[in-house]
């Protein structure tokens, strides 16, 4: 009999995603374990393997937005007729469960130097399948590495995207051609909303250059194609017009937009948000980011004031607990860990991937990671690892010139910090003005939570961390 193929529930917020592409096509084969689909929802973009040995039998079409737990398709036995009809899951919903793929704990983070593992027998489930996170397989096809002979570090033993990296980096258990088909491994690289787009606007994506990292096409680059400012495969300087909606545009509110509006809009209307500036000196910030900058240039590594930020918030997080906490309605809960999210801007909307144990981290460690982080968002390769368990979060926009704004808490936090750019100004010196460079810190936090004083002296804190920046070395 047919087993279905269900369009899995990742994590208890999703609320509807889409099948971006098919890997497996209407009426081809396929073995258990191989990447039947990609799954596209408002946060993250994941690959589903198979159950099951069969046919594939395509239910709904690439784009179509769903609920967790519809039927996407069907994979029928070796030798099974095959119905003309099965109707569609968009219309009909499963009633079966959704079948849901819990937000992993990520692993420690790893310093830039991370030891190579030793190749080993990994862990497998009940089910004789080797627990490794779709984000893993889908880089082991790409560098390709046999992640079915790299140890997991995850939990369980589960291999994680940082096992099958440092696989790679270490040149060991190489040599296995990539699963993917001959014309999916041709393919050139592109976001599933640029592949989507471009399907839509009937752009062909070879003739297309991608501006993303690596060369990879985003939607900005479709919709530059698709309004004919330049041809296809001219020079991202060379385009006339901007990327983006146009006047008169009717630009429907789903996917990543739809989640973010619902939760904004949840989050003023839950908690008791109140906001207050404060200037920071940056003069010596300024000096020691400038010299790591230099000193760090043959690894490769620049540090940014966000960093240094992020660590200034880690360092006072330890110091102000409550501010690093959860309300729940009858309790506020002190959270362990420091988990400090960073708001990345994409053209489809904003993600906060999540720096994890914030202060365990070297300020060398710090950089390597958010740069990471941002590139994967940029990228689209983000994974469930990098979205969990953030307790606090840091978005800046000074590189866009701005002096103050409101961030809105991304609950269930108490707590959030936007960061401007830095300014000439100046302070006094007995009688004496003084030219010196300033930042200005918004912090928003939840009165639920804490009152006023605690969270001013919670920011405090964070300004005399940035102006003696040297207590964040150590």
């Amino acid at each position: 009999m047919p087993r279905e193929i269900y369009l899995v529930k990742v994590g208890m917020s999703m609320t509807e995603g889409m099948v971006a592409e098919w890997y497996i096509p209407d009426g081809g084969s396929v073995k258990k374990g191989e990447l039947v689909y990609a799954l596209e929802t408002e946060k993250v973009n994941l690959d589903v393997d198979a159950e099951y040995d069969g046919t594939v039998k395509h239910l709904v079409d690439v784009g179509v937005m769903l609920k967790p737990g519809d039927v996407v398709g069907y994979i029928f036995e070796a030798g099974e007729e095959i119905p003309a009809d099965l109707g569609g899951a968009a219309a009909a919903p499963a009633a079966a469960p959704a079948v849901e793929v819990e937000e992993e704990a990520a692993p420690e983070p790893v310093a830039a130097a991370t030891p190579a593992p030793a190749v080993a027998q990994p862990a497998t489930g009940s089910d004789g399948r080797i627990k490794s996170s779709p984000a893993a397989r889908r880089l082991a096809r790409e560098l390709g590495v046999d992640y079915t002979q790299v140890a997991g570090t995850g939990p369980g033993g589960r291999i994680i995207e940082a096992d099958v990296q440092a696989a790679a980096d270490a040149g060991i258990a190489r040599g296995v051609p990539a699963a993917a088909p001959a014309a999916v491994a041709a393919e050139v690289k592109a976001s599933p909303l640029a592949k989507r787009l471009a399907a839509e606007k009937g752009v062909d994506l070879t003739r297309v250059r991608g501006t993303g990292p690596g060369g990879r096409i985003v939607q900005a680059d479709i919709e530059a194609a698709a309004g004919g400012a330049v041809p296809a495969g001219a020079p991202a300087a060379a385009r006339a017009q901007p990327a983006g909606p146009s006047a008169g545009e009717v630009i429907p509110v789903r996917g990543m937009r739809k989640t973010i509006a619902s939760r904004m809009h949840h989050s003023l209307q839950e908690s008791a948000q109140l906001t207050m500036d404060m200037e920071a000196m940056m003069d010596d910030a300024v000096k020691v980011r400038n010299s790591l900058v230099e000193e760090w240039a043959a690894d490769g590594v620049k540090p940014t004031y966000t960093d240094l930020v992020i660590r200034a918030v880690a360092k006072a997080l330890q110091l102000h607990p409550l501010m690093n906490s959860q309300f729940t309605g009858d309790e506020i809960v002190l959270l362990e860990e420091i988990n400090v999210g960073m708001a990345v801007a994409l053209p489809e909307g904003l993600v906060v991937p999540v720096v994890r144990n914030v202060d365990q981290l070297s300020v060398k460690e710090l950089a390597v990671e958010t740069s990471r982080l941002a590139t994967a968002a940029r990228d689209g390769s983000l994974g469930l690892d990098d979205y969990a368990g953030g307790t606090f979060t840091v978005t800046a926009l000074g590189m866009y010139g701005v002096d103050s704004f409101t961030p809105i808490i991304n609950e269930p936090q108490s707590g959030i910090l936007g960061v401007s750019r830095i300014f000439n100004k100046h302070k006094w010196d007995g009688d004496k003005p003084v030219k010196t460079k300033k930042m200005n810190l918004s912090l928003t936090w939840d009165h639920r939570t804490l009152d006023g004083a605690p969270a001013a002296e919670f920011l405090v804190e964070v300004c005399n961390l940035l102006e003696a920046p040297w207590r964040l070395l150590v």
